[in-house]
Parts: C-alpha cells; sequence; structure tokens
C-alpha cells in the first residue's frame, strides 16, 4: 500500500526511505529542499516538495496513501515554515493534512515513544519508533517492519 515519508530530506528520512523503496508498493517522498528531490526520483520515489508547515500540502502529497511516516526532525530543523512558528504548530498542520488525506496508519519517528497528540488524533493506527539509541539502520528496518504489519494493535519495537 502506498506510503509517504514526510521529512524525506533529512539523513534519518533519506535512510528509511531506501528501507522502503527496497519493497513492493508505491513510496512518496515529501520534501522541502529541490536538491534532495532529484536523488530519490532517481529511486523510484515519487517526490512532492512544499511547505513542511502547510496542512494543505501534506495533504495533497498524501492523497490515496495508506500510511505516513513523519520524521519528527523535519518539524524542528533549520527548513523553512511559513505557517508555523513551532514544532507543536507544525504537528497540528500534518494532523490537519493527515485527515484530510484520510491516512489510516502514521509512523512517527523521533526520541521518545510518544506520538504528539494532534497526530495521535488524526490516524486510526498509529505507531512511535524511539531513535534514541538506535543507529539509522536499525530504525530504517524497523519503520519498514511496521509499514509491513497488517495491523500495529501490539506492535512493539525490537529490543
Amino acid at each position: 500500500m502506498p506510503v509517504i515519508v514526510i521529512g524525506a530530506d533529512t539523513p534519518l528520512g533519506a535512510e528509511i526511505t531506501a528501507a522502503l523503496s527496497g519493497r513492493a508498493g508505491e513510496v512518496r517522498a515529501f520534501v522541502t529542499d529541490p536538491a534532495a528531490a532529484q536523488t530519490l526520483r532517481d529511486r523510484g520515489v515519487k517526490v512532492a516538495i512544499g511547505d513542511v508547515s502547510d496542512a494543505s500540502h501534506i495533504d495533497g502529497a498524501a492523497r490515496r496513501a495508506f500510511a505516513a511516516v513523519i520524521i519528527a526532525d523535519s518539524a524542528e530543523d533549520g527548513r523553512e515554515r511559513s505557517f508555523a512558528s513551532s514544532p507543536s504548530d507544525v504537528h497540528a498542520a500534518w494532523a490537519e493534512g493527515l485527515k484530510g488525506a484520510a491516512i489510516q496508519r502514521l509512523i512517527w519517528v523521533g526520541p521518545g515513544a510518544e506520538v504528539p497528540a494532534p497526530l495521535a488524533a488524526a490516524t486510526p493506527e498509529r505507531a512511535a519508533v524511539d531513535t534514541t539509541g538506535y543507529d539509522p539502520e536499525q530504525i530504517a528496518a524497523e519503520v519498514a517492519r511496521l509499514d509491513d504489519l497488517a495491523s500495529l494493535e501490539g506492535a512493539t519495537e525490537p529490543g
């Protein structure tokens, strides 16, 4: 089923996108850096370029995708955000965009194991991948594993 990686132009997002691209199914990437787009396209990834804080950009890029993988760092790094002054504002925009796109599954990737409240309320299924203490390959493998599951109910990270 189609999956979109929001923040695919972060180092971790690129690793996750590569892991997801090695499987069957459509992989999409949402980036703010146009320079990152061609590398992703060369891997067969469908790319949308936009403002990570604009809910309408997220909604449009995620339409007809089943799952969204969100890289937490993309709400806090140095990229330009026209519609948000804080990471929580970005989270709210993402939640609005995911609801509009009718995303069914959210995989949150960042430090800690908790999906921010607005995002948790935006999707029927969700899981968090804690990046603390794991290398990017392990994180990417865990995201791919979660995306492959029929249901996230009871899914846990490998210890």
